[in-house]
């Protein structure tokens, strides 16, 4: 599995690489469900991120876990262990600074030519609101 890319309004097309040693389960897992389409938000306090809770209700790991991400990183939040408060199926995907609440999987990462665009991303669905994104696997 190499990876896989947002659709957004505008014919906007984002790839991402997956971390598959780092966090084989939760890429697994996420690779699985593809593809899905959801309405993003933006954070209030992580940073420049985008996410959606309860996306998912994967039964997987804390792994390749931090509250610290780099910009274009995409992070799961695990359902376990309980007291985690990025768990509950979120799914982020930091744009720029920003830091976690608590540790999330950090699972995939934007190819370096695409930042500019997921930048741009970001900053409409802040400045505009809600946007539904679709994701879909690398062929």
């Amino acid at each position: 599995m190499t990876g896989f890319i947002i659709r957004a309004n505008g014919n906007v097309i984002i790839r991402f690489r997956y971390y598959n040693e780092e966090a084989p389960v939760s890429v697994a897992a996420f690779h699985k469900v593809l593809p899905f389409t959801l309405a993003f938000y933006h954070a209030r306090v992580s940073g420049q991120e985008v996410w959606r809770a309860g996306a998912f209700d994967f039964d997987i790991i804390q792994e390749n876990a931090s509250v610290f991400t780099e910009p274009g990183e995409v992070v799961l939040g695990p359902m376990k262990p309980v007291r985690a408060k990025a768990g509950g199926g979120a799914i982020g995907i930091y744009y720029g600074e920003g830091k976690g609440l608590d540790a999330a999987n950090i699972f995939a990462k934007v190819f370096e030519e695409d930042l500019p665009a997921l930048k741009a991303l970001g900053e409409k669905i802040w400045k505009h609101g809600e946007q539904e994104l679709t994701f879909e696997p690398i062929t």
